[in-house]
């Protein structure tokens, strides 16, 4: 039996984003796919979603002083 580490307290919420949703980001903060942050896609926060490489993730983290921060990762095979 596979525990889903995502249902995990200490595991912030990890989404894959659709093509649209990469499109606006990457607009939105003028950057390009290649130059947001790394995932890899072994991660065990990875691990029971279908992701390819190339990939971006949204992740929610809470913040004790901001509320909600969201973080973007592309991700990577090593």
């Amino acid at each position: 039996m596979a525990i889903d580490v995502r249902n995990h307290e200490s595991v912030p919420k990890h989404e894959k984003m659709s093509e649209d949703e990469v499109e606006d980001l990457l607009e939105r903060y003028d950057t390009e796919k290649e130059k947001l942050p790394q995932i890899e896609r072994t991660d065990a926060a990875l691990k029971q979603m279908d992701v390819e490489e190339g990939d971006v993730i949204h992740i929610e983290r809470d913040s004790p002083t901001a509320g909600e921060i969201d973080y973007y990762r592309v991700v990577v095979d090593r």
